[in-house]
């Protein structure tokens, strides 16, 4: 139905008989469609995108985990994708583009399990004029992007960003404070030059402006797969091979062995509740250049260090330890916040980003304020029996039943939208 047809007949049914009109089920109940808006979104063309990106899956981060659920939803939507992304070992079997544009990788100094793209102009020029996209998205923000961006620009094409990691703060992490304003610098005129910048949370959209960002910006949520994460992946199996009772309260970390998500701190923790006799054990999955020096921590041998799972392991990891402990203080979201509760653990975590948006505070975790590294050390030495942290790991689970992927991929779809209708009207 074309858009000229689809308002014709908006307004010619606005004389027809009551019994006559257009009218659409919902939850057994009949209303009448009376809004033009409902029929714009039924014929507005679906969008050619050019996704831009130095991770992706099979790479376990949440960057890469996101985008691929973005991705999968925006062509089920209809749209178009090309994907312009480093060349990787292995393959995502979850999702195949409409079109693809490889460049040779290059690995990060000192975080080997990461890497960005070369920026082989002439290979992204020649993709993006191939598929002549009408946005070109932009999610990370290193050579590749850098020359997507100056692509876009000769092409005159509208740009779109995304916020996903806040590398002016990792460097802090990695001896390496001195290039935190340059780096600030470098972000703030990327993301400046984008018509827009996509962020996970308010509290992203109040760091980025705090360093002056000034370009738009639009919050797109994330989700979780509740079929995927869930108690009833539970393994007494498991546990019993982590030396784990059913009275031992066992507490995970999931995510990336690094500097900057401060695992010391759980490790120091746990370190002291040993002290106190408690009945506990810290599971740590993940992998990462922080690994050997943690390894090497005083009580690093009564940590159980499982290396990086996906798939059902990592979903009985989860769903068979009893509550999830999350130090880091740089995230711009934490997925994981989402798949522990999902998993039915309540959560210790610092009260802010997905944490402060999601965990209810002693009700479905215990939220610490930024900064407080004892308040979360604290916390952590107070946890109740496992009966109480049962009860709140099914209130965690209940509070994000509904939070899947299609509403984070409709906010992206209307940011993206926007921001091309914006561009052609200036044109």
């Amino acid at each position: 139905m074309t858009r000229p047809y689809a308002e014709a007949l908006y307004y010619k049914q606005q004389n027809f008989p009551e019994y006559f009109k257009i009218y659409f089920r919902k939850n057994n109940q009949y209303s009448q469609v009376n809004h033009k808006t409902s029929l714009e979104k039924l014929t507005r063309p679906r969008l050619k995108i050019a996704i831009v990106t130095e991770t992706w899956a099979p790479e376990i981060n949440g960057v890469a985990l996101s985008l691929l659920q973005l991705c999968k939803g925006l062509q089920k939507q209809g749209h178009k994708i090309l994907l312009i992304r480093p060349t990787q070992k292995q393959k995502c079997k979850e999702f195949s583009p409409n079109k693809e544009c490889l460049v040779m990788p290059q690995g990060i100094p000192r975080y080997p399990s990461m890497q960005f793209g070369w920026p082989q102009y002439g290979k992204v020029t020649q993709a993006i004029d191939s598929f002549e996209p009408d946005v070109v998205h932009i999610v990370t923000e290193g050579p590749l992007g850098f020359a997507a961006l100056h692509v876009a620009k000769i092409r005159k094409i509208v740009v779109s960003s995304g916020f996903h990691s806040p590398f002016q703060e990792f460097s802090r992490f990695f001896d390496l404070a001195f290039l935190v304003k340059p780096i600030q610098h470098y972000l703030r005129w990327f993301h400046n030059h984008t018509q827009l910048t996509c962020v996970p949370s308010k509290h992203t959209e109040q760091g980025l402006r705090a360093f002056g960002v000034t370009c738009p910006l639009a919050v797109v949520g994330r989700g979780v797969d509740t079929q995927r994460f869930s108690s009833k992946y539970r393994s007494a199996i498991l546990r019993k091979r982590w030396g784990a009772d059913e009275n031992t309260r066992v507490m995970l970390y999931v995510g990336r062995l690094s500097p900057e998500k401060e695992i010391h701190v759980l490790i120091g923790a746990y370190q002291l509740m040993l002290r106190q006799q408690q009945k506990v054990k810290l599971v740590i999955v993940g992998d990462g250049p922080d690994l050997s020096r943690l390894q090497k921590m005083p009580i690093a041998s009564e940590v159980i260090f499982t290396g990086s799972l996906v798939g059902m392991e990592l979903a009985e990891a989860y769903a068979s330890a009893d509550v999830f402990v999350f130090a880091s203080q740089v995230e711009t979201f934490g997925n994981v916040v989402l798949e522990a509760m999902a998993s039915g653990l309540p959560v210790v975590a610092y009260d802010y980003a997905c944490a402060q948006q999601q965990i209810q505070h002693q009700q479905s975790g215990w939220l610490c304020p930024l900064g407080r590294t004892e308040v979360f050390t604290q916390t952590m030495l107070q946890l109740p029996e496992q009966a109480i942290l049962h009860q709140m790991g099914q209130v965690a689970m209940q509070q994000v039943q509904k939070t899947g992927w299609q509403h984070a991929v409709q906010q992206f779809e209307t940011a993206l939208y926007q921001v091309v209708q914006d561009h052609r009207m200036v044109t």
